[in-house]
């Protein structure tokens, strides 16, 4: 079986409801995955935008989930479940799809990794340059879900 994400509440490459927008209630989705390979120790969640005009922007940072997690209900909180960096909005947790007025549509990519060690050796509130330091040689496998969104 194969490594795979699934975001609930839309379909892949569709778009994402309001609700999990800076336009609505900013909650996370549930997410849940399955085929992690059996050597796996523990999970890393990333979601970006990178058709941000400034460059790729960071949502969402949750490293060190356990590897018996296979989910993450909506609404996911800090503190909840592994250990959460500090995202693009300069705070931990889920901060979700809020692209710029007139921008166009914006490509959200879940992103989940399954890691080869129990920790990454990171403290809660590592910025995404250090994430991607320390998955390096870690990981197994990834697993991806895109949806869309667009302020008008």
């Amino acid at each position: 079986m194969a490594f795979q994400l699934t975001v609930s509440g839309f379909a892949p490459g569709e778009g994402i409801p309001k609700r999990h927008t800076c336009e609505g209630l900013d909650v996370s989705p549930a997410l849940s995955w399955s085929g992690a390979p059996a050597e796996t120790r523990s999970f890393t969640l990333i979601m970006d935008d990178p058709d941000a005009p400034v460059g790729t922007w960071n949502h969402w940072l949750l490293y060190d989930l356990p590897d018996a997690t296979n989910s993450l209900g909506e609404g996911a909180k800090p503190g909840q479940a592994g250990l959460d960096g500090v995202n693009d909005f300069g705070r931990p947790g889920y901060g979700g799809p809020c692209p710029p007025k007139g921008h166009g549509p914006h490509r959200y990519f879940f992103k989940l990794f399954a890691v080869n060690a129990p920790s990454l050796g990171l403290k809660a509130g590592a910025k995404r340059a250090e994430l991607d330091r320390a998955l390096r040689g870690r990981v197994l496998a990834e697993a991806q879900y895109m949806g869309r969104y667009e302020r008008k």
